[in-house]
């Protein structure tokens, strides 16, 4: 499933640089993850770096797009199949 911040977001930009999917950008009021490039870090590390470097734990699982360790893997095959 992909990922999303939620408002307890601190506008810090530590997570952007971290996405090897380019899939967070600075949103209106807060950092946003589009759905379609987060991959969960599937394909490039074990865990999602974005989570990993969050000061204040705002990244969380988004129920709003399910997905499995298979879905993310072909969708991080598709994602790099379009840059090359």
């Amino acid at each position: 499933m992909a990922l999303k911040i939620t408002e307890e977001c601190i506008n810090c930009d530590v997570c952007e640089p971290e996405c090897p999917n380019d899939a967070i950008s600075q949103g209106d009021e807060i950092y946003v993850i589009d759905p379609n490039k987060c991959t969960e870090c599937v394909g490039h590390y074990d865990e999602p770096q974005c989570q990993q470097v969050c000061p204040v734990d705002c990244i969380i699982p988004d129920p709003a797009h399910r997905e499995t360790k298979e879905q993310l893997l072909e969708k991080y095959k598709r994602l790099m199949a379009a840059k090359a």
